[in-house]
């Protein structure tokens, strides 16, 4: 089994749902999550300024993001298993760094729509 750690952003309210969901998914505890928001310097490998713009994880050692971090973390959830491993190639991967970053340029509105439906 490989060694994953996730960093994200727990201020975000898309990110935390998205990472609520891996967790219940994640039954064998597979992936270390870590949040950037209570997260000591020292545990973030790169700059935290980077980490937060976007999604970084590092498997076996190994710092990737966008795609390639989805389709890490994918691969070490045995349901999404199919995914990471269909988006490991390069076509494939290229393809869902396109449509990450279409996601980075919405997720400021995305963003706010979410903060608006957490307040009571």
């Amino acid at each position: 089994m490989s060694e994953l750690t996730v960093w994200f952003d727990g201020s975000c309210p898309l990110c935390r749902r998205e990472i609520a969901l891996m967790r219940r998914i994640d039954r064998r505890g597979a992936i270390r999550f870590v949040d950037l928001e209570q997260a000591e310097p020292a545990a973030c490998p790169v700059d935290r300024g980077e980490l937060l713009a976007r999604f970084h994880a590092s498997e076996n050692g190994r710092i990737v993001s966008g795609a390639d971090a989805f389709a890490a973390m994918w691969r070490a959830i045995p349901l999404f298993r199919p995914f990471g491993l269909a988006f490991q190639g390069p076509f494939a991967s290229a393809l869902l760094e396109r449509c990450y970053r279409a996601f980075l340029r919405a997720r400021p509105a995305l963003q706010t729509v979410a903060h608006r439906l957490e307040r009571p």
